[in-house]
């Protein structure tokens, strides 16, 4: 190889230019130009190619130019300078002619290798000779950039040269994984993951210390990390320990307000003031008659000085004689001296009930006056601090609570909870609905298995097994098939947010502030992070999944979370998450709308490459932004069917003609899907419904 750039060996040259602007160069090729296949360059490559690189020699070496259009001109009747015209005719012969869009520079170092770089720092003018890469020269283009540690595929347009990229770079600022059904997506994110582990694996000799966590909404990726010891969690699973669990304490208060479409007005907050309530005390007396009594004291102060705030109880008819009769409920109702309390606890409650005695019993005959005095009600708010500083309370309970804090309490009590609450705001007419819609969340069996009072889990527990602790590589799968409708993505945010919020904690802990790097994978995402109307008035389920995904993909980053979207439909999805995914990775996308969404993606110069996405094959795809120098079209690495996510098309034809086999039994699918148990009966093998069976060994079930 020469040392100057414009030493170049003749036999590489295939053009001039001949139009130069700042974003396009157009090229005209030599008459003896290769036609089909280039031989020139030591490995036979196609040429001319659309999508393939051509260079310019420049004063700081070869400016790289991306093939955007070939096309054949005739040209003029030429004039043959310097002869004298005998009266022969020159006839029009064809030019081929060519446009390259400009990419960036192609550095010569030192030792004679090439490096590139994004950019353009002069530009050719016309008359500029254009040369046909060689191998070396190549393979410095599509390699160009640091740390590229993991390799993703093949250049078919390099000549196959292997595609790298800096997993830093490619998980560290959000990836977007799109292109139609059966373009090959769904592989794509499983080679991303595996391709990586098995990368990092050759680097160290002890367990990697990794996390991904994959959202699948179809059951693709059951199987497809099996050999990876993958952790897979589902509503299905027989195993316990694989259940899905996600407590229903960790829900937040705008996810219980979604979950039961509480209205702003009335029931969102009875509902927050329940969660406060039920959060609020100590955990290991949860369960006590003494804890209860204490959460009860305290919901009765607050009353209280809700009612003397707002003056109802000495006037205001019929507001007094409404708070009355709510004293005399107390009394009668919650006020119960058990055996279980102290001596002094009591002679408090004894003397609190007394008092409160002493203002019903004159009010409640006829035509009394039932409006109390300023004095009455602060004797009342003075007796009832006391009762309660003797159960253990102090002022410190009447101060905020968080309602977000994941603090263990069970769906009873925060259903008794909002019940004494919505009574003593007197508004239990109108959370009817919303009391309704929570005993039905918790009477649902498929749901109970889901969100469960969480006895079984802790907080550290569910981290642990979910997110991942630092001994061992960690790839969880969280099947979300079949999971309600309803109820599908308030517990898509939940993990997301508890993963984010997780993170956030570590890094605030952390002594050196690290992040703790961790990969979050969101399948179907189009479903998930879906575009909302911002003027819309109620928020919905989905309108806060994708609120939370647009949140990590604003801080993520900053956290060591990184969001890996896969979507069929990325006109769909959020216009937020999607402008901060730095890389792409574009499988064929035949939509005029997704494709639209996708040159806009791209500047003006690179649309080109974009052209070939309604025809690219299943496993090419186009990488590009902040993982990879410059736009290359990749051919994916193959993975082993039994490494494939189960996402393969249907095969009609060998199934009607018998060649591969589907037996059917719907009465296993029925009971299944109505969580019918069978057992055995006594005196054969043949399967009886659990329910019947129960009926025959216990003739007074219900």
């Amino acid at each position: 190889m020469l040392s100057s750039p414009f030493d170049f060996s003749s036999s590489l040259r295939v053009g001039t230019v001949i139009f130069v602007s700042p974003d396009e160069i157009k090229v005209q090729l030599e008459i003896d130009a290769p036609d089909s296949v280039a031989l020139n360059a030591i490995t036979p490559r196609a040429f001319p190619r659309i999508n393939s690189y051509l260079l310019i020699p420049s004063d700081t070496g070869y400016l790289v130019g991306q093939v955007e259009w070939i096309t054949i001109e005739n040209s003029q009747y030429p004039k043959r300078k310097g002869l004298q015209d005998f009266g022969l005719v020159d006839l029009p012969f064809p030019m081929r002619k060519l446009s390259l869009a400009p990419l960036g520079i192609l550095h010569k170092k030192d030792n004679n290798d090439f490096e590139f770089h994004r950019g353009i720092e002069s530009f050719p003018t016309v008359g500029d000779t254009v040369l046909f890469p060689t191998n070396e020269q190549m393979h410095a283009i599509i390699t160009s950039g640091k740390n590229l540690r993991v390799k993703i595929g093949t250049s078919p347009l390099a000549g196959n040269v292997d595609v790298k990229i800096d997993p830093d770079r490619l998980f560290g600022r959000h990836v977007a994984v799109l292109g139609n059904t059966g373009s090959g997506k769904s592989c794509t994110v499983a080679g991303l993951i595996r391709w990586s582990i098995e990368a990092a694996k050759q680097q160290i000799a002890q367990d990697l210390n990794s996390r991904f966590i994959v959202l699948d909404p179809n059951g693709e990726y059951l199987h497809a990390f099996e050999d990876l010891n993958a952790k897979i969690y589902s509503v299905s699973a027989k195993n316990t320990d694989q259940k899905l669990q996600i407590p229903l304490w960790f829900f937040n208060a705008e996810e219980w307000c979604a979950l039961t479409k509480a209205t702003d007005k009335t029931q969102k907050p009875t509902l927050l003031q329940a969660l406060r309530n039920v959060r609020n005390g100590d955990v290991a007396d949860r369960n006590s008659q003494e804890h209860e009594m204490k959460g009860f004291l305290r919901t009765l102060i607050s009353m209280v000085k809700i009612e003397k705030s707002s003056g109802s109880p000495w006037g205001g008819f019929p507001k007094s004689k409404s708070f009355i009769e709510r004293l005399q409920k107390w009394e009668n109702g919650g006020l119960i001296i058990h055996d279980d309390f102290s001596d002094v606890q009591k002679e408090k409650l004894h003397d609190l009930k007394t008092f409160i005695s002493s203002l019903v019993t004159p009010r409640m005959v006829q035509y009394a006056q039932t409006d109390l005095t300023k004095n009455d009600v602060d004797t009342l708010l003075s007796k009832l601090h006391e009762v309660h500083c003797a159960f253990g309370g102090n002022d410190t309970d009447f101060l905020p609570i968080d309602t977000d804090i994941p603090i263990p309490f069970s769906g009873e009590n925060l259903l008794r909870s909002v019940e004494a609450n919505a009574e003593l705001l007197n508004v239990s007419d109108y959370v009817e609905t919303m009391i309704m819609r929570i005993r039905t969340i918790l009477s649902d069996t498929k749901l109970k298995n889901v969100i469960n009072d969480g006895d079984t889990i802790s907080l550290d527990m569910w981290l642990d097994q979910y997110i991942g602790n630092s001994k061992s590589n960690h790839i969880t799968i969280i099947d979300l098939s079949l999971l309600p409708a309803e109820l599908i993505h308030i517990i898509t945010a939940i993990i997301a947010r508890m993963t984010f919020e997780a993170l956030q904690r570590y890094h605030r802990l952390n002594v050196s502030h690290k992040a703790l790097p961790t990969v979050l994978v969101m399948e179907e995402a189009h479903t998930f992070v879906k575009r909302y109307r911002d003027d819309a008035e109620n928020q919905d389920a989905s309108m806060m999944c994708c609120k939370v995904f647009e949140k990590i993909a604003r801080e993520g980053r900053k956290f060591g979370l990184g969001l890996v979207l896969s979507s069929q439909r990325p006109s769909e999805l959020s216009p937020t998450v999607l402008s901060q995914c730095n890389t792409f990775l574009l499988h064929r996308i035949s939509n005029d709308k997704d494709q639209e969404l996708v040159h806009r993606l791209l500047p003006d110069n690179l649309r080109g490459l974009l052209r070939d996405l309604p025809t690219l094959p299943a496993k090419d795809a186009i990488l590009l932004g902040w993982a990879s120098e410059l736009p290359v079209l990749v051919r994916m690495h193959d993975l082993p069917q039994n490494q494939r996510p189960q996402s393969d098309d249907p095969d009609f034809w060998d199934v009607w003609i018998r060649k591969s086999e589907r037996n059917v039994n719907w009465k296993d699918i029925s009971d299944d899907w109505q969580e019918r148990q069978r057992v055995l009966s006594d005196d054969d093998d043949v399967e009886i419904p659990f329910d019947s069976w129960c009926d025959e060994k216990d003739p007074n079930r219900q």
